[in-house]
């Protein structure tokens, strides 16, 4: 009987223990009592964190949880939960793990992934799912709208504000809390492959665009991450090119949209640019991100890097002996989260926690911010969304209507000789529709797959019958003269079998010396080395190759046979030295003449060598090229001849790490217009793309050009509604286009010059200035006035003036309000953009219009780098352009 007691008792004794651990398991710590003050919740959780932890909070990468849930047992920042769609650049496909289907299917995911980490780590420590948004989510079913330079194009904050409302539906009810965009990059060179996700080359307009947008996200609870902060062009036009700009000029032009969105509409993150400024990697510069950034502007968000760029200062810039360096440079100055491309990368950024070399502050600083965001979010709280909503609002109707919308508000209508545009459809009866682009449907850089894709065929015809279209797709948007020798016509052997290629045996001297250090089967001969080698064993800059194997004559005849590369190389075909070029000078192309018979294999040998690095090289031939487009061309004529009107649609190449030394239209395409025009019948010209086109050699050969940008994923209809008079195009060039790229970079808002802005053999002038565009009405302004006639150094200004619609249709205008310093103590602008609104106006309807001129708009930078506002006269501009002044007069400041 004692011990059945004694064993009960025992069992009680257990009971109380297990209950009172159960308990004490339930009780809730600080960090997760939502009432506390969030700094104390961020101060509690950070103290019952691992230094592991710490790390993991500070690693974003794209994933889930498919490979392996216990990796991420640590925690982690957060994920970017892959879809299908593929239709970005090549960073964001390069980043697509998987997919994850629907908005429905992506969100049921999304919160699997959030249960893990809330329920199933230690500290339950939830992610900040993140993705691109730039002008749509870029996942399967959201809506594309027009890209980023599109958007500014419509000189509308109100409707850009709509669109980013419409994405932030689409990407919060997904459970995505950050966007990786937008991009506040001022355009000031148009070579860059990146304008296309900017607004533009102004910063007032980026700013006002800017505000539009983030604010949006950010009052619904999405955080926005403006980037590249803070230039990410260089020198002639090139992306993540190193940059040596002034404080000044910082100051004036590529801080203000930055600075505004942080202190006015509330972002809370940053991303870094790639490139260096001053001579530090924007990465890990403290004199931008802790002295500028975090103490003087009081940006109290997060700083997170480009893809890969953490480690970016030992691989690029040369500033650090290894990743684990880099890492401690970069945190200590400033940056709070590591964004990398890979989770097996992390050991390499781990090693300078684990090892102690970082400030234990500057972690335990970046860490804080990070939890700050994540408990302002409430994903402590509310971690799930419902999937029947994310399934409701992605793609909704509603959405592709302003998708419509916008597109038709962003087209600019550059030329109309002879009133060719609106199109009559009583007047047509044959429509010739050509170009690549007629049926591409290409939405832009950073852009989801997008949804039913309304192309540029599709639209005209949802307008006039198919059966009155003659289409012709024309000549490719890269056709060449020549073109990279295909695989099947080389092979080699291999293990006794033959394949396709040439074998490449690579050294690792510049002679070709010794033993090949690799040898492996190349399928063609076309490479970009750019920043790396051909392989990990050999130097990016000092190595030398020979492939040898056979060619196979495409037909019989004499075709044009090289090398378009770097130089250092040598081509021997059926034993004969073809080009002898071993020398190191340029990036060229060389072509000569050999005889092939249809078929025939011929013996080929290439040798090259590199000893500086940056290399590029394909062997290429002009085989089928010529006559193919040609061809094409031909086409494109009949089309033309056999219709009343032609609409000849061209594109241009460009994104990300896609910079363009040459602005006219690439390939054949010029060519192809020429030819259209030609035939005498009616011509428009419809440019797709998001930067600047050179026209010189064909614009006053054709009637109408119409810039349409990247329209989205309605785009087709968009532009149907302009080319046929629905809606009256109102959309002003957001960017500067010049006659020649030899003038870049041309931007309205440049200093005086001191003496002349002109070449010897071409102006300065450009060929479509910043705020151009023409309407098919026209309008009439008049009665500048101001509130005061002079006014004190911190007193505000009200501009007046009235602008009449003088033509026979309703048409919107875009009044834009410019300024300029008389006189002052420090050189300023010849004009700046201050204020624009776009109204719409009946036929002979007039409106008065009214503008605020602030002491901040007609502040400035002193000799001392103080914002003062100097007294004296500025000149006040209203027009329909930044060449296209209208009304002018003077205020005077006290």
């Amino acid at each position: 009987m004692k011990n059945l007691k004694r064993i009960l008792k025992g069992l009680l004794i257990c009971g109380l223990i297990l209950s009172a651990l159960t308990a004490s398991a339930k009780k809730k710590h600080p960090y997760q009592t939502p009432k506390l003050p969030l700094e104390e919740r961020v101060e509690d959780l950070l103290s019952r964190m691992t230094l592991e932890e710490k790390f993991w909070q500070m690693f974003m990468i794209p994933g889930d949880l498919s490979d392996d849930m216990s990796k991420y047992k640590n925690g982690c920042f957060g994920f970017q939960v892959a879809s299908k769609g593929k239709q970005g650049n090549a960073a964001e496909q390069m980043m697509d793990y998987g997919s994850s289907g629907t908005a429905f299917e992506m969100t049921q995911k999304m919160n699997k992934i959030q249960r893990f980490f809330v329920e199933d780590t230690r500290l339950g420590i939830p992610l900040i799912p993140f993705n691109e948004a730039l002008h749509g989510l870029t996942r399967d079913g959201a809506t594309a709208f027009p890209q980023a330079i599109a958007l500014a194009a419509t000189w509308d904050t109100t409707l850009v504000g709509d669109v980013a409302r419409a994405i932030t539906r689409e990407t919060k009810t997904r459970g995505i809390r950050q966007i990786l965009s937008p991009v506040l990059n001022i355009a000031r060179d148009v070579r860059w492959g990146r304008v296309e996700e900017t607004y533009g080359e102004d910063p007032y307009l980026t700013t006002q665009m800017a505000m539009a947008f983030i604010s949006q996200f950010e009052n619904q609870g999405v955080i926005t991450t403006p980037k590249h902060f803070v230039a990410n062009v260089g020198a002639g036009g090139r992306d993540s090119y190193p940059i040596s700009f002034s404080e000044r000029l910082l100051e004036e032009i590529y801080f203000p949209a930055f600075k505004s969105v942080f202190q006015k509409a509330g972002a809370r993150s940053v991303m870094t640019a790639y490139n260096s400024v001053d001579g530090s990697p924007c990465t890990a510069s403290e004199w931008l991100l802790r002295d500028k950034l975090k103490k003087e502007w009081g940006f109290k968000g997060f700083v997170i890097s480009d893809a890969g760029a953490t480690g970016g200062s030992n691989v690029l810039h040369f500033t650090a002996k290894n990743n684990a360096e880099s890492t401690k440079e970069a945190v200590e100055a400033g940056l709070d989260v590591m964004f990398q491309t890979n989770y097996d990368h992390y050991p390499l950024f781990y090693k300078a926690f684990k090892e102690g070399i970082i400030n234990e502050e500057a972690i335990d600083e970046a860490v804080s911010r990070i939890l700050k965001a994540k408990f302002e979010l409430g994903l402590f709280e509310n971690p799930y969304v419902d999937p029947e909503k994310a399934a409701h609002w992605n793609g909704h109707q509603t959405h592709w209507e302003l998708a419509r919308k916008s597109a038709a508000k962003s087209m600019v209508l550059l030329q109309n000789n002879n009133q060719v545009l609106p199109l009559k459809k009583s007047n047509i009866n044959k429509i010739a529709l050509i170009g690549y682009d007629v049926k591409a449907g290409r939405l832009g850089g950073y852009s989801g797959p997008g949804n039913n894709i309304v192309n540029i065929y599709d639209g005209v015809k949802n307008v006039i019958s198919e059966d009155n279209i003659h289409y012709a797709s024309g000549v490719p948007l890269n056709s060449r003269t020549y073109q990279v020798v295909p695989s099947g016509f080389l092979s080699t052997v291999k293990n006794g079998d033959k394949v396709n290629g040439l074998t490449g045996e690579y050294f690792n001297n510049i002679k070709l010396e010794g033993e090949p250090q690799v040898s492996r089967n190349d399928k063609k001969i076309q490479f970009g080395w750019t920043l790396f080698s051909p392989h990990k064993d050999l130097a990016y800059d000092w190595y030398s190759v020979r492939w040898t194997g056979k060619i196979k004559g495409p037909e019989t005849g004499a075709f044009k046979v090289g090398i378009e590369g770097n130089d250092g190389y040598r081509l021997y075909i059926d034993g004969k030295l073809l080009i002898d070029n071993w020398k190191k000078r340029s990036y060229q192309t060389i072509l000569k003449d050999f005889y092939f018979e249809k078929g025939t294999e011929y013996d080929i040998k290439i040798e090259f060598f590199e000893s500086a690095g940056n290399a590029r090289f394909k062997l290429v031939w002009d085989a089928n090229v010529v006559q193919e487009w040609e061809q094409q061309i031909a086409g494109a004529v009949e089309a033309a001849q056999k219709s009343d009107v032609a609409v000849v649609v061209a594109g241009i190449h460009e994104g990300e790490f896609q910079d363009r030394a040459l602005l006219a239209l690439p390939g054949h395409q010029e060519d192809m217009i020429k030819a259209v025009a030609a035939t005498g019948k009616p011509t428009v010209v419809v440019l797709v793309g998001g930067s600047a086109i050179t026209m010189s050699n064909w614009m006053n050969q054709v009637d109408g050009i119409i810039m349409a940008w990247y329209p989205g994923e309605n785009g087709g209809n968009g532009l149907a509604d302009v080319l046929f008079g629905e809606e009256n195009p109102a959309g002003r060039l957001p960017i500067t286009f010049p006659v020649d790229e030899a003038q870049c970079p041309l931007y309205y808002n440049n200093k005086p010059t001191g003496r002349g802005d002109n070449y010897h053999n071409l102006t300065g002038q450009p060929l479509f200035p910043f705020g151009y565009g023409l309407s098919y009405t026209s309008f009439e302004y008049s009665d500048l006035g101001f509130s005061k006639n002079g006014i004190n150094t911190n007193e505000s200004v009200t501009i007046t003036c009235n602008v009449k619609n003088t033509g026979k249709v309703k048409g919107d205008e875009v009044i834009q309000l410019y300024i300029r310093d008389e006189l002052a103590s420090v050189s300023r602008p010849i004009k700046e953009l201050k204020g624009f609104k776009r109204v719409t106006l009946d036929a002979g309807q007039q409106k008065q219009l009214s503008f605020t001129l602030t002491p901040d708009d007609l502040s400035m930078l002193n000799i001392d780098m103080e914002r003062v506002v100097e007294p004296g006269d500025f000149r006040i501009m209203i027009g329909a352009s930044s060449k296209d002044i209208r009304l002018r007069g003077i205020l005077n400041v006290k």
